[in-house]
């Protein structure tokens, strides 16, 4: 007699049916409750202790287990769906997102390669990139978990071109490569140099305006320095919308530096790319189109549920050669399902990808480029707005340009109150996370710790931004008065 085993598929289908449409009732109502909740809660301990169980052997219904997800993560979660999150800048996402994420978990595709429609929907994507950045349609690209791994992916292409494809097997040959980037990018521009062998030491970080650019005096004579110094200078990269205060470098400018050196060009525009939705703030990116690769996540100012990063390329077929190894039971054909040449792991690490593009497909078809790109202005308007807020309001003080969406100030009380206003700021913040009000984070601007709201969220509206400077107020003098 034949063995049986078992299969993962219910018993009951209906009963799943159901317990899906629950599932899904569920979450609608919580979208569309946001703001009726706290914005963030702590884990208590019972809830870790729950969540720190040994391996199940035995599985249990679905519904309880679906009754453990609304009692120990749902109320847990990070909170950036919430109109009142403002610490850092991460999407709100979307219903439309959220669906298609259902779908493509139904679907189970592996966009690693082979010929089948997901992949030519991230094809698609890719192409719409290009175009809302003024690339090349022939343009290559990859959408990833996010703009750390994308621009890991840029430096390698980039040092591909310096030293040819056969630096892939023979490494850096003793090659002294230097890089050049604002002191205000992000943490993940030298984590990339360091993951690509370069080291951390070849990365120059290069000093800002008083708006927060890169200053362009300071890399000519940084660059100058090092082909004196028998150094390599291999790549420029610009930054659109700093991580502190929203800053947008002379890309234009960057981009005519690195033809003339004969550097690679590569833009970091994590959030600020996507200021080419918007008809109003697009001229701030001009020079972006001249890049040689960029680098920037949906899941910000789009809107796209995470994880949804994007790496384009202007060369494709360098970035293929970077990254392309097929072993036999890789190899492509022209007929069948080994088909559709070429595969999407010829252009990145990840052999195993998910259908993060039909989350981005989706949310541009169901409210097109020019929506979006409103969402974009309305959140810098919110920003605007929280700027002359602050700058009205004698307890508080403004620490820096508030050219975007990103606001850093503080709460300092009566002019000599002699208050340690690090400390007293830092524990603004906290209370107003563990309060569920509301949750900006802090940073450093010139040594001194601020308050950083960056609004990002397509649901955030004007009386959020109230109740975050009326809070601000009313617990900053409150500790003020506790320390005198």
């Amino acid at each position: 007699m034949e063995k049986s085993y078992p299969g993962l598929d219910p018993d009951d289908w209906a009963a799943l049916r159901a317990l899906g449409h629950r599932m899904l009732d569920d979450a609608f109502a919580g979208l569309a409750t946001l703001g009726e909740r706290p914005v963030w809660q702590k884990p208590p301990p019972e809830v870790r202790s729950a969540l720190r169980r040994k391996l199940p052997r035995q599985g249990q219904p679905a519904e309880a287990a679906y009754d453990d997800f609304l009692r120990l993560v749902a109320p847990y979660a990070t909170g950036n769906a919430h109109p009142r999150f403002m610490g850092w800048v991460h999407g709100g996402g979307s219903a439309p997102g959220m669906l298609a994420e259902m779908l493509a978990g139904a679907l189970n595709a592996n966009l690693g390669g082979r010929d089948h429609a997901p992949i030519e929907v991230e094809r698609q994507v890719i192409a719409w990139a290009a175009e809302m950045l003024g690339l090349p349609a022939e343009s290559s690209g990859l959408l990833v978990s996010g703009t750390s791994l994308a621009n890991f992916i840029a430096v390698l292409v980039a040092r591909t071109k310096v030293l040819g494809v056969d630096c892939r097997a023979a490494g850096l040959r003793g090659a002294r490569l230097t890089a050049y980037a604002s002191s205000a990018a992000h943490s993940c521009i030298p984590r990339a140099m360091d993951m690509s062998g370069l080291g951390t030491d070849a990365l120059r970080r290069i000093a800002t305006d008083p708006a927060g650019r890169i200053d362009l005096a300071a890399i000519e004579a940084a660059i100058a320095a090092d082909r004196a110094g028998g150094n390599q200078p291999f790549l420029v990269i610009g930054t659109a919308g700093t991580v502190d205060i929203g800053a947008v470098d002379d890309l234009a400018a960057l981009a005519g530096l690195a033809g003339r050196e004969k550097l690679w060009f590569h833009v970091d525009g994590a959030f600020g790319a996507m200021l080419a939705l918007s008809e109003r703030h697009r001229p701030l990116l001009a020079g972006i189109e001249e890049a040689d690769s960029v680098a920037f996540d949906f899941h910000k100012w789009a809107q796209v549920p995470y994880d949804a990063g994007c790496i384009l390329v202007r060369d494709a077929t360098l970035h293929r050669a970077t990254f392309a190894l097929r072993p036999p039971y890789l190899q492509g054909e022209a007929r069948g399902l080994a088909g559709g040449e070429p595969w999407p792991c010829d252009f990145g690490p990840d052999l195993s990808r998910g259908f993060r593009a039909l989350k981005v497909w989706l949310t541009f078809k169901v409210f097109g480029a020019e929506r979006l790109g409103k969402v974009v202005e309305g959140t810098i308007e919110l920003a605007q707005l929280l700027a002359r807020r602050v700058d009205a309001e004698a307890a508080l003080e403004r620490m820096a340009p508030a050219a975007l969406n990103i606001v850093c100030f503080r709460f300092v009380g009566r002019a000599g109150a002699g208050l340690d206003l690090d400390a007293l700021n830092a524990a603004i913040v906290a209370d107003l996370q563990e309060g569920g009000i509301a949750a900006p984070s802090t940073t450093r601007i010139d040594g001194r710790l601020a308050i950083r709201a960056a609004i990002v969220n397509h649901r955030t509206r004007p009386a959020d931004i109230e109740a975050l400077v009326e809070s601000v107020l009313r617990i900053g003098q409150a500790r003020a008065m506790a320390a005198a």
